[in-house]
């Protein structure tokens, strides 16, 4: 039992541990890009059935976005004033994890037994874009997943949102270091 335990905390903390997957357009120039609106039909909520994802879920994370840039230096703009527009996405999914552990009582196997542990568990992937609004091509895409736990506080909820989103924003914009 207390390898089990050990396993699944192995496991959790492996889960939360995951950095965020990036991509970009190597011959965007995102020194030029000082300004940022959100692209009018962004929403997180629309034809999602779930109850993580909700108008209040989005509003925390406009609200995280928004602070990471222009903690990041960019000033929020009316759209046709903006350099970038922001779009994201969201989903969550429902996954099983499996464990079998094989636990022997000698070295010839007597007393062997077999034990399987079965659970469903909800990944929220939150997807941001950055778009060129003058070329309207997008730019830059960050995307985090994590498991999502069900009873949270309202703070809490906001705090995971907050170090989720200065997580996928802390790289951009990117830096010019990569000649590949």
């Amino acid at each position: 039992m207390k390898s089990l335990i050990i396993a699944s905390a192995v496991l959790l903390l492996a889960a939360c541990a995951k950095s965020p997957n990036l991509d970009y357009d190597k011959t965007a120039d995102f020194s030029n890009y000082k300004t940022f609106s959100w692209v009018p039909n962004a929403s997180l909520t629309e034809n999602v059935v779930n109850y993580q994802i909700s108008p209040l879920t989005e509003k925390r994370v406009r609200e995280a976005v928004n602070a990471q840039l222009e903690k990041n230096g960019m000033k929020l703009v009316d759209m046709a004033q903006a350099d970038v527009l922001i779009n994201y996405h969201a989903s969550v999914d429902t996954k099983i994890n499996t464990q079998t552990m094989n636990m022997g009582y000698n070295y010839w196997g007597v007393g062997h037994n077999t034990y399987t542990v079965t659970n469903e568990y909800d990944v929220g992937t939150l997807i941001l874009d950055v778009v060129d609004s003058t070329s309207n091509q997008l730019v830059w895409r960050g995307a985090k997943e994590g498991r999502l736990k069900k009873k949270q506080s309202p703070q809490e909820r906001t705090d995971a949102i907050v170090d989720t989103v200065a997580d996928i924003l802390s790289s951009f914009p990117p830096q010019k270091t990569d000649n590949i």
